[in-house]
């Protein structure tokens, strides 16, 4: 029984990176991101893996830190379409010069931008703080 837990990883794995990947791509095109802003996001180097990925995403090998990368933009995402439900809004937010303190008259993608995981963090907790999820 353990072995055939085991044998389905390998395609649960493909199907979740598939997933996740497929629906990032669709985030950062709505934001359009270009490729560097995107490659940042997903904590990626390499152009010729972030091609890769957008061609095959199921092809991906998704560790923890891309995961929890994936798992606060998709966040971001769901509490912008909430907090600003016309889609243009929602969509330019990320853009928009912002005052909080977190931000400093920068956006939020600048924000975000920076690389490090828990920028992402602190834009998902202000926005879900927000939404009064927080």
């Amino acid at each position: 029984m353990l072995s055939t837990a085991h044998a389905q990883l390998p395609a649960d794995s493909a199907m979740v990176a598939g997933a996740a990947l497929r629906t990032f791509f669709n985030i950062a095109d709505t934001w359009r991101l270009n490729v560097e802003q995107a490659m940042v996001l997903l904590g990626l180097d390499s152009r010729s893996t972030y091609f890769k990925w957008k061609k095959n995403p199921e092809t991906a090998s998704l560790n923890a830190d891309k995961l929890e990368r994936l798992s606060y933009i998709f966040g971001i995402y769901k509490a912008l379409q909430i907090l600003l439900p016309k889609p243009e809004a929602a969509d330019g937010w990320l853009h928009q010069p912002n005052q909080a303190a977190l931000f400093s008259g920068q956006t939020a993608l600048q924000r975000m931008l920076s690389g490090r995981v828990a920028d992402l963090y602190v834009v998902r907790q202000y926005l879900d703080a927000q939404c009064g999820w927080a």
